[in-house]
């Protein structure tokens, strides 16, 4: 050793980091083996310069000589990597994205639905275009239905039901008009007081007003057992079941009659009950109608209105007249 060098291995020269160093290395400085006196640590030191950039050791990292710059690295999944202070498009922060009040974001990755990066809003235009197709729609669906129903009213068709029935445009023959059928509707015959056959002890008379019979003549005498009045009547164009309507006066109480027809009695008795809850003993507020269904014969038939025993015959009898059923 001499004076002016004592060696690259002194303890006060022995620099930990002079292998960093042109001059280090060329006293033949080395770089630690182990990891400073730590255990399990690891090495990381190397010499300026020679920084691996992207990749480690062995996967196509690149080094750059010191003070150049590093050639564009790849990341972990073969993207590159962005240099410091540059947006990341695969970390861009949500405010970066357009239309999230944030200033413009670096590139967009598409969408796993075919759409863009960033966030659209509703699409107005074509909503409202919907809308006006909607109800346009529905307009001429209106219209149709209207037209359609004036038509079928135009046609004459059966409201009711709708039956295939035909109308009367449609019939191959005419139909006959209000007033034919008017003329080809047969007036039944009808009777009074006066003009009845009257059983011995019967008689009419007019002491109490409200008889429709001619000069307010009713029929009296049928209160006794066998007192009957008889009423023939020609002209039945049709056999069939007629309506029988007879007008009676009662002393404010319920009565009943036996009705023959054609010498045939009714099972039951005509029901000649005081419907309008008139006062008993008052005859002249006592008119009442009553009416029953009957079978006649074409022709003539007679119709007669008896007092058997177990009739309440107290009354007294105005007119009787058919009418169809």
């Amino acid at each position: 050793m001499t004076p002016g060098n004592n060696g690259a291995s002194t303890p006060e020269d022995d620099d930990p980091f002079g292998y960093l160093y042109a001059d280090g290395q060329a006293n033949g400085a080395q770089p630690p083996s182990g990891g400073y006196g730590y255990p399990n640590s690891v090495n990381r030191v190397r010499p300026v310069g020679t920084r691996q950039y992207g990749a480690p050791q062995g996967q196509g990292a690149q080094t750059a000589a010191y003070g150049q710059a590093a050639p564009p690295q790849q990341g972990a999944y073969g993207q590159p990597q962005g240099a410091y202070g540059q947006p990341n498009a695969h970390y861009a922060a949500p405010e970066t994205f357009p239309g999230n009040g944030g200033g413009p974001a670096g590139p967009q990755q598409p969408s796993g639905h075919g759409g863009g990066g960033g966030r659209r809003g509703p699409n107005t235009k074509g909503l409202l275009i919907g809308a006006v197709a909607v109800v346009a729609a529905v307009v001429i669906g209106i219209a149709v239905a209207m037209t359609s129903s004036g038509s079928d009213d135009d046609k004459g068709g059966n409201e009711a039901g709708g039956d295939p029935t035909p109308t009367q445009s449609e019939s191959t023959g005419p139909s006959p008009s209000a007033s034919e059928g008017a003329e080809d509707e047969v007036e039944l015959p009808g009777t009074d007081a006066k003009a009845l056959r009257l059983s011995p002890g019967m008689g009419t008379a007019s002491d109490f007003d409200g008889a429709e019979s001619d000069g307010g003549v009713y029929v009296t005498g049928f209160n006794q057992v066998g007192a009957k009045v008889t009423w023939t009547v020609d002209g039945i164009e049709k056999a069939g079941s007629y309506r029988l309507n007879v007008r009676y006066g009662i002393p404010g109480k319920d009565a009943d009659a036996t009705l023959v027809i054609n010498g045939k009695a009714s099972s039951r008795p005509l029901n000649m009950k005081n419907f309008g809850g008139t006062p008993e003993g008052d005859w002249e507020k006592g008119w009442q109608t009553t009416w029953a269904n009957v079978n006649l014969n074409e022709g003539t038939n007679t119709i007669e209105l008896a007092c058997n025993e177990g009739n309440k015959c107290d009354l007294v009898l105005d007119t009787l007249s058919l009418q169809s059923e």
